[in-house]
């Protein structure tokens, strides 16, 4: 962390002791495994509730539309509030920021069990805490990713980036998602309770993370001019740009097919026939993918290159959301999951990984954020799709448009070459 002329008496001497602990630190560190903790158990428990909220939905309503609105109102706080929260992240101490997150998160899901609990459970109850609960997601995320670089030596950056978006992203779609089909055959009671639980046991692990985490800035600057620096050197920068917008062309597709998943694969009327329990078990195909992506990122990138790797991973995720159009065979259907989410796990590595090495540390919230805004921001509106084309057009076709959908994004390629990526990280060096 350079000095700057914001900065106090306290911020230096803070800044000189953490910039001497990453000098002599020879691993990631304690602190920096309590903040992975945290965050992989927080993401654990998005995951557990954004599939069991249209589990538990199904039994008030098999409307495509109303199914897949749960899935809009858990994601569209990444499209309104993904600005502020990165200009918050970069203004304030970003553990106490999370911190105030997760207790919000865990008090509103502990209202929804009360509810459950006293027979006042609703459809409407559940719209109410898939947005409220998502909002504090956008809070969370945002203050993690970028205080993870405050943790760690640089020359350790890309490994702690990996690690950290690998956790969050197979914990929150890969393992929380069949979790919670099992979880949802136990009871309503037990999917809501988990993820209270979890997010608890991660607010404690957050409070173990010692120091101040608040970088230095210009405290005169406005909040709005605090977010338009970050915007501009996203739009500045040509390849960050490109990986937000193939990241938010393919969650648009992944968001459309999940958001109607359950009622193409769940029930005696579905393509796919599926009980809860085996829809839990099809789900864990893409949690194990998850994880061997995450094993094999760093090799994989040695042996083919970081472009080459990029399109193979992208092509993986197109099988992956395009297979259920041709063949409603679950083993078939399984491996597509398997195979396109160590795909999707593996791009994210290196996408991430990347643009946190190119962006200022004091940038980092409001860059996450307006990245996170193109790239996640696109989720809400491909769920709304996804429930209006499934009603219009049959389950079938959601997959079969969304998987050409997918393909398309390989057309970005042409410009995301090795010497692009090997330039972009020169110039960060440089600055």
């Amino acid at each position: 962390m350079c000095n700057s002329p914001f900065m106090t008496e306290d911020d230096l001497a803070t800044s000189g002791v953490r910039d001497a602990a990453r000098t002599e630190r020879p691993t990631l560190g304690r602190d920096y495994w309590r903040l992975w903790t945290s965050a992989s158990l927080s993401s654990l428990a998005d995951g557990i509730l954004k599939v069991a909220l249209p589990l538990v939905a199904i039994g008030f309503t098999r409307s495509p539309t109303a199914i897949a609105g749960l899935a809009f109102a858990f994601t569209l706080p990444w499209l309104l509030f993904a600005l502020p929260a990165g200009a918050f992240a970069d203004r304030l101490d970003r553990r106490r920021t999370m911190v105030a997150a997760e207790l919000v998160r865990a008090g509103l899901l502990a209202g929804l069990v009360l509810a459950v609990l006293f027979d006042a459970g609703s459809i409407a109850a559940l719209y109410v805490v898939a947005f409220c609960v998502g909002t504090a997601e956008t809070v969370y995320d945002t203050s993690a990713q970028a205080l993870a670089p405050q943790l760690v030596p640089r020359a350790r950056l890309a490994r702690a980036n990996g690690w950290l978006y690998a956790a969050e992203l197979t914990a929150n779609q890969f393992i929380g998602p069949p979790l919670a089909g099992v979880l949802v055959t136990v009871g309503t009671l037990a999917a809501f309770v988990t993820p209270v639980a979890l997010w608890i046991v991660a607010l404690g692990a957050l409070l173990l993370v010692r120091g101040r985490f608040r970088v230095p800035r210009d405290r005169s600057a406005t909040l709005r001019a605090d977010i338009a620096e970050g915007l501009r050197f996203l739009w500045r920068h040509r390849l960050l740009r490109t990986f937000a917008a193939m990241v938010g062309v393919f969650n648009f597709t992944t968001n459309a097919t999940w958001a109607v998943l359950v009622l193409y694969a769940v029930g005696p009327t579905s393509a796919m026939r599926l009980t809860e329990r085996s829809f839990g078990v099809l789900l864990t195909a893409v949690a194990v993918g998850g994880v061997v992506g995450s094993v094999i990122a760093e090799p994989a990138e040695r042996a083919l290159g970081r472009a080459r790797l990029l399109g193979v991973s992208f092509l993986a995720g197109a099988a992956l959301v395009g297979l259920p159009a041709l063949t409603a065979n679950p083993i078939l259907v399984g491996v597509a999951f398997f195979v396109g989410s160590a795909g999707i796990i593996v791009s994210n590595i290196v996408m991430v990984s990347l643009r946190q090495r190119v962006t200022p540390d004091r940038l980092l919230g409001r860059v996450n954020s307006g990245y996170r805004l193109v790239a996640w921001g696109s989720r809400p509106l491909g769920a709304a799709a996804g429930g209006l084309l499934a009603q219009l057009l049959g389950l079938r076709a959601v997959f079969a448009v969304m998987g050409v959908l997918a393909l398309a994004v390989l057309l970005w390629m042409a410009t995301v070459t090795d010497r692009a990526m090997d330039a972009a990280e020169r110039e960060a060096g440089h600055r």
